[in-house]
């Protein structure tokens, strides 16, 4: 990969610049404080976005480059895989993501993961080199030649895992040592007490101690329940037979009571009886006190017939004498003497009669009377022998035996001996049942132990499963490590061996990595130091090379190498010898320097080695 060109339209001093790089050496010289630093920024920022966020610093990258005067805070950058496609990326740096543009101008910014912290990862997909993996290689920036012991722990563990697994970022040692640390806190060993493993085979013993306790409430209750059953089933027998009993009891009282009625139909027979007769004596009495009335309402009746035939007669008479003169005498005065005496006749006639009638009727109307009395006891007399005839049909119907009525006494005798009986059973049972109430809460923890039995046996069956696995990732691990070290390993330090080598001018020639204390070099006696222990320009020349080193590791392109003032502290015979390495070492890498100082110019040309100044 090689970076072609940048546009910077605003970004903190340099604004309206735009800068052509070559394929192999770039000088780009400038005096302190003209921008070099912010160049470097510029490029970083392009690929990977801009941050917001201090990390550390007194202030944010974006306050800084953030141009004070409101140009606009913008750039492009033009750069080329291995494969030859080129791109263009123009970024707003107000903006989180970039605009990606392939050699068409066809805009592909979609065609990219896009992290929502991070933003558009099209840099990182290209080349497999993250920001802090480019700051920390590809970049090298004044001053930082010797990193800082948190950055020189990080690329020292690069290398090593490099060496170690043919992964910047596997080690293996590490890899190991978390397996240990998995297989010891999240399963145990026999040694152990508290682990996992050692907790969950604790508490299935425990778990099957308490459950052989509780399975012999089991058997007890087994045995509850036979006797709550026979004591219920003898129960309901005896309150079978009790409600037969009540039963019988309720018939004999309802016979009893029928047989009151009876008795009070009797009664009520006899009494009406009695009614009878007294009205019938009262009837008696009755004709008897208006017996002359009826002999006087027959004499009555006996002179009103006589008095008609008397009348009759005379009238008779006065006729046939009237004929006799009519037809013998024929005297008028006689003639006027009979016809006044008719009248006279009538006139008496009528006389008596009314008297009569009057008589009559008086004596009449009190028989009326008497007779009404009578014909009412009379109808009384009916209805009272038309009521005895119901009750005596009653009474013959319903008459019962009187030894019946004396089985109640028995039958209540029975009723009390059997619900004692009963009463006795139910104590009993209650008895039981509160048994069998305080075994449950035994039973439900044995179903509550059995279930964290299956909880627990899962639980070691997954622990005894992730140690198995976990033995397995290291025996692979193991094995991987072994081939590693017998193939990739004495290639990666034969050529940091080499590079140290000739950067060095053969002073130290080999570098060896130890699994216990790191990176080690040999000294021209034979003996291993750790790096720690060399000069200080020594070991900027071991970070140096180091650096270098991993660039042909860390992707799949060839990625450029920018140094900015990292030979500030080097003397012209290092400087020579470090420049000379590099341009061979890496003749397919792009090199960019920055710096202040005329010094790598006039080595480049000594060396006769071609390279493209800018100055800025």
């Amino acid at each position: 990969m090689k970076i072609n060109q940048l546009k910077i339209n605003g970004y903190g001093k340099l604004k309206e610049k735009e800068i052509d790089l070559k394929e192999h050496i770039n000088i780009i010289y400038g005096k302190n404080e003209s921008g070099k630093s912010t160049l470097l920024n510029f490029i970083v920022n392009s690929f990977y976005g801009i941050s917001k966020n201090k990390n550390g610093k007194e202030i944010s990258d974006f306050e800084k480059y953030t141009p004070w005067s409101g140009e606009e805070f913008s750039g492009k950058i033009e750069y080329e895989l291995d494969s030859k496609e080129k791109f263009e990326i123009f970024r707003d740096f107000k903006k989180k993501n970039p605009k990606i543009y392939n050699e068409k101008m066809e805009e592909i910014s979609k065609e990219f993961n896009i992290d929502k912290n991070k933003g558009n990862e099209f840099f990182y997909e290209q080349t497999k080199v993250d920001e802090a993996l480019f700051l920390s290689t590809i970049l090298i920036q004044q001053e930082q030649v010797k990193l800082e012991k948190q950055e020189q722990n990080v690329l020292i563990q690069k290398v090593a895992n490099l060496v170690g697994t043919g992964d910047d970022n596997v080690s293996y040692k590490r890899a190991l040592e978390r397996i240990n640390r998995r297989l010891l806190e999240e399963i145990g060993t026999e040694r152990t007490r508290e682990k996992p493993i050692n907790v969950v085979g604790k508490k299935i013993e425990e778990l099957e101690l308490e459950k052989e306790r509780l399975e012999k409430s089991v058997d007890i209750k087994y045995e509850i329940e036979k006797n709550i059953g026979q004591l219920e089933q003898e129960m309901k027998e005896l309150e079978n037979e009790n409600i037969i009993l009540k039963e019988k009891k309720l018939k004999e009282e309802n016979e009893k009571i029928e047989n009151e009625k009876i008795n009070l139909k009797i009664n009520l027979k006899n009494e009406n009886n009695k009614k009878i007769n007294s009205i019938k004596n009262k009837i008696n009495e009755i004709n008897l006190e208006n017996k002359n009335l009826f002999e006087k309402n027959k004499k009555i009746n006996l002179e009103k017939n006589n008095f008609n035939k008397k009348i009759l007669i005379i009238f008779l008479f006065i006729i046939f004498i009237h004929i006799l003169q009519f037809i013998f005498i024929q005297n008028r005065i006689l003639n006027y003497i009979f016809i006044l005496t008719v009248p006279i006749v009538l006139i008496f006639y009528l006389f008596f009669k009314n008297k009569i009638n009057n008589r009559e009727n008086k004596i009449r109307n009190h028989l009326e009377k008497v007779n009404t009395e009578i014909k009412q006891l009379n109808f009384e007399i009916d209805l009272l022998e038309k009521n005895n005839n119901e009750l005596e049909k009653e009474i013959n119907k319903n008459k019962i035996e009187k030894n019946k009525i004396n089985n109640l006494e028995k039958i209540n005798l029975e009723i009390i001996n059997l619900e004692n009986k009963i009463n006795n059973k139910k104590v009993e049972l209650h008895t039981l049942q509160l048994d069998y109430k305080n075994i449950e809460p035994q039973l439900e923890n044995l179903s509550k132990i059995e279930e964290k039995m299956v909880d627990y046996k899962e639980k070691m069956v997954n622990l005894k499963t992730l140690e198995k696995s976990m033995n397995l990732a290291k025996q692979v691990l193991e094995t991987s490590y072994e081939q590693m070290k017998s193939t990739v390993t004495p290639k990666f330090t034969d050529k940091l061996s080499e590079a140290i080598a000739q950067i060095t001018q053969g002073r130290y020639e080999k570098i060896r990595l130890n699994d216990d204390t790191g990176l080690m070099v040999a000294l021209q006696n034979g003996n291993y130091v750790p790096v720690s222990r060399l000069s200080i320009g020594t070991m900027d020349q071991l970070y140096l090379s180091l650096r270098l080193a991993m660039v042909e590791e860390l992707s799949e392109e060839k990625m450029p190498i920018i140094l900015d003032e990292a030979f500030a502290y080097y003397d012209k015979e290092r400087l020579k010898s470090f420049l000379e390495y590099m341009t061979k070492r890496f003749k397919n890498h792009q090199i960019i320097i920055l710096t202040c100082t005329n010094k790598e110019k006039q080595i480049l040309e000594e060396l006769n080695l071609e390279f493209n100044l800018i100055e800025i």
